[in-house]
């Protein structure tokens, strides 16, 4: 399936010139199928998404296993001619030995990025103590360093686990900065102040901003406070879900097919496919 006109390499490269100036959308899709769909729509790179992979299979996210996770990661790479940015969790361990044998295993995927996070999982102590955190990120600083130069985006998950303290993030994630992080991220900020202070705080490291619900934020808006990556996360795949969900529901519940009109013909995607398919020949 992989590609034989981009090299790992090269979208490496391409992937490390995006983040060096201007804003740009990396929309996450969770399969192969979509994966290719978006690179169609022209997006210069894309980004893996734990929740949309782990649902699609049948899981919550966060619990599915690493080597699944590192299969996906692999087939996706070499599914796309753009890059790909790893969306790897805490990086499946907690001590920061072991999160840099794993970061090991996932560049070997051909991803041109991964992201950690600082989330243990755990409802009573959902970040890990700061030292611990700083610890993992300059682990896997040392790992990807041994490569050809992935880009390393360190999260600082605060918002998203019940913990939303602006001040708290800006430590975290400057501390991820001073230890080697490319770009930072602090899913959950929403505010055009949070997202300007993390902005500030960081620069001149680029920033990835979730956008994660509709909102009156446009990518112009983003990128004249600093943004410099906007990625959706899981939202895509819910949109997906979302539509699903509405039409079996009045199936099932009222016995009405309303829904079922304006999907994409069949016929539409089997052209897309046999085509991108052609491009997908070794």
């Amino acid at each position: 399936m992989t590609s034989p006109r981009v090299s790992v390499t090269d979208k490496r490269r391409t992937f490390r010139n995006l983040h060096e100036s201007g804003c740009f959308v990396i929309p996450n899709p969770w399969n192969v199928g979509t994966a290719c769909f978006l690179q169609a729509q022209g997006f210069k790179a894309l980004a893996s998404t734990s929740s949309g992979f782990a649902h699609a299979q049948g899981y919550a996210d966060g619990a599915i296993a690493r080597d699944s996770v590192l299969a996906h990661l692999r087939e996706i790479a070499a599914a796309v001619d753009i890059p790909v940015n790893a969306d790897f969790e805490g990086g499946y361990a907690d001590d920061p030995t072991t999160v840099a044998e794993n970061v090991r295993l996932a560049v070997a995927t051909g991803i041109a990025g991964i992201s950690i996070e600082d989330a243990t999982g755990d409802g009573s102590n959902p970040l890990y103590d700061f030292d611990l955190a700083v610890a993992r990120v300059r682990a896997a600083r040392a790992t990807i360093d041994k490569t050809n130069g992935p880009i390393f985006t360190a999260r600082s998950e605060g918002f998203i686990v019940g913990r939303p303290d602006l001040v708290e993030t800006i430590r975290r994630l400057t501390a991820f900065a001073d230890a080697g992080a490319d770009c930072l991220y602090a899913p959950g900020i929403q505010t055009r102040e949070q997202i300007t202070a993390v902005v500030q705080a960081v620069s001149p490291k680029p920033v990835n901003f979730l956008m994660s619900s509709a909102t009156n934020f446009t990518v112009s808006d983003l990128a004249q406070m600093g943004v410099r990556r906007i990625s959706l996360g899981g939202t895509l795949s819910r949109v997906a879900w979302t539509a699903v969900s509405k039409a079996v529901r009045l199936i099932a519940e009222e016995g009405r097919f309303d829904l079922l009109s304006g999907a994409m013909p069949n016929a539409e995607l089997n052209a897309f496919f046999r085509e991108d398919a052609k491009r997908r020949e070794p």
